[in-house]
């Protein structure tokens, strides 16, 4: 597997600042107890076993919860832009001792995760994508399982409009679990 843990063109990284303040909100025991990561990620699709990418996993608010649920059989990808959202995960994963986390410092739209490696992919509290989400949404395609789930949570998007976005690009939805809408991924005529 290509190494991405310290990749060199990341795009463009929020600021130290923004980064503090996202930490700050995302990593309070309020904000667990209002967006409990458990409950979402359930619905969400995850299950154990499963390999899994957190696109935008931030200061890891649900990067513990998912390896937990997947289990030793399962992995969790953490991805995120910005150095300090990668350390903060380093730190939780060597406090916590779980082993199925990697922490992959990279954008969104260029993983460097090989190709249909994995069964679900999750997007949490993410406003904005740098590039744009039809080349996030190509990287999943590219990285999921055929048949493996895109569980996207919607944000004052328009939500048909998302949804469009999404399928025109390869997925279905299937399901929608409150604030989250779950895709499958589709074949390619070449698959």
């Amino acid at each position: 597997m290509h190494n991405s843990n310290r990749a060199t063109n990341i795009g463009k990284a929020s600021p130290y600042f923004v980064y503090k303040m996202i930490e700050l909100i995302h990593d309070s025991k309020l904000m667990a107890s209002i967006r409990n990561p458990y409950k979402l990620l359930k619905a969400a699709g995850i299950e154990p076993g499963q390999k899994v990418l957190e696109i935008g996993c931030g200061p890891g608010a649900f990067t513990i919860p998912a390896a937990e649920i997947v289990g030793k059989d399962g992995y969790v990808y953490a991805l995120d832009i910005h150095p300090l959202a990668i350390n903060k995960v380093e730190n939780k994963i060597n406090e916590s001792g779980m082993e199925n986390i990697k922490p992959v410092l990279a954008d969104a739209s260029n993983t460097g995760l090989p190709d249909q490696e994995i069964d679900l992919v999750f997007m949490f509290g993410i406003p904005h994508v740098s590039g744009g989400l039809t080349n996030v949404i190509s990287e999943i395609h590219r990285v999921l399982k055929p048949g493996g789930i895109l569980s996207f949570e919607k944000l004052g998007r328009s939500e048909n409009k998302t949804i469009t976005n999404i399928e025109n690009n390869g997925f279905v939805l299937v399901e929608k679990n409150g604030r989250i809408l779950l895709f499958r991924r589709l074949k390619h005529e070449r698959e």
